[in-house]
């Protein structure tokens, strides 16, 4: 099932029809056994007609599935993501840090975003004026409730300054949070079983209605497993509303691609839907 954050309310999906769920978005989700509650949830909601379906799920609509929760991200979870880092830090000498970690007992984890600095589907995330060389990072994104359990996942953008990371590993702070430098979107799937190796994660760039990136992996391809990662966030930090946590990147453009402006970004996983955002640079920086 899928649950989707709208300005029309909760709006939940489940066997080809939808409900609206009375609620603030962090109380419905944010408990053990979600998918439970939901479907406990159905018998007394109001179904929508086929018309108010289309009304209350417009694009411009939906809002990113998240209330209070902050947004946590895992790096180097991927051989290509290790061999990108490895890359792009090779000039500052740092390149063995990304090596280390990968193979490492720690995995690497960093605060990502503050629910106001997340963009949800069909908005805008940005690009640093500051950086020659910026990508976005499509990222199966777990939902964890309060009590540190999984209970959905979501399609995350983690949004990268390559140029500033790469000269500087201490740099990664400036290079991963700053405004609308996350995406998530555009629902909360919600599953009580783990999510399959063999799901699908794709991702198209569009420039100028060309597609100039589309590549496709799986899950399986993830070092870690989610339960460890989750283990090491929730080990020393507590989340009152729960968390989202970015898993990690699995696909990486080549070093010769960097974003402009008005590209559009396709990043798709199985069971979950499409996230799309399109490329922008805060507006402070219009009149520089």
């Amino acid at each position: 099932m899928k649950l989707y954050n709208t300005i029309n309310g909760i709006i939940l999906e489940h066997n080809f029809s939808m409900y609206l769920i009375n609620g603030h978005w962090d109380s419905i989700v944010n408990r053990d056994n979600l998918e439970g509650y939901l479907l406990s949830k159905v018998k007394t909601a109001r179904q929508l007609t086929l018309a108010e379906e289309v009304n209350y799920l417009e694009d411009e609509s939906i809002f990113p599935p998240i209330g209070h929760q902050e947004v946590w991200a895992a790096g180097v979870t991927y051989l290509k993501s290790r061999d990108a880092r490895m890359e792009e830090s090779h000039n500052s000498g740092a390149a063995s840090l990304y090596d280390r970690v990968y193979d490492a007992e720690r995995p690497e984890l960093f605060f990502k975003a503050t629910a106001a600095r997340v963009s949800g589907h069909k908005q805008q995330v940005f690009i640093r004026k500051d950086s020659a060389w910026n990508v976005p990072e499509p990222e199966l994104t777990l939902f964890i409730n309060e009590n540190g359990n999984i209970q959905g996942y979501t399609i995350g953008n983690d949004m990268s300054s390559r140029s500033i990371e790469g000269e500087n590993a201490l740099y990664l702070p400036q290079a991963k949070i700053y405004e609308k430098s996350a995406g998530l979107g555009p629902c909360l799937y919600v599953t009580s079983l783990p999510i399959s190796g063999e799901t699908a994660i794709k991702m198209i760039i569009r420039r100028d209605n060309v597609k100039v990136y589309e590549d496709a992996t799986t899950v399986s391809r993830i070092k870690r497993s989610f339960t460890e990662l989750t283990g090491y966030l929730y080990r020393e930090c507590d989340f009152s509303h729960g968390c989202y946590l970015m898993t990690g990147t699995c696909l990486v453009p080549s070093p010769d691609f960097t974003l402009q402006e008005d590209d559009i970004i396709e990043i798709s996983i199985d069971a979950i839907g499409t996230l799309i955002n399109t490329i922008a640079i805060n507006p402070k920086h219009k009149s520089e």
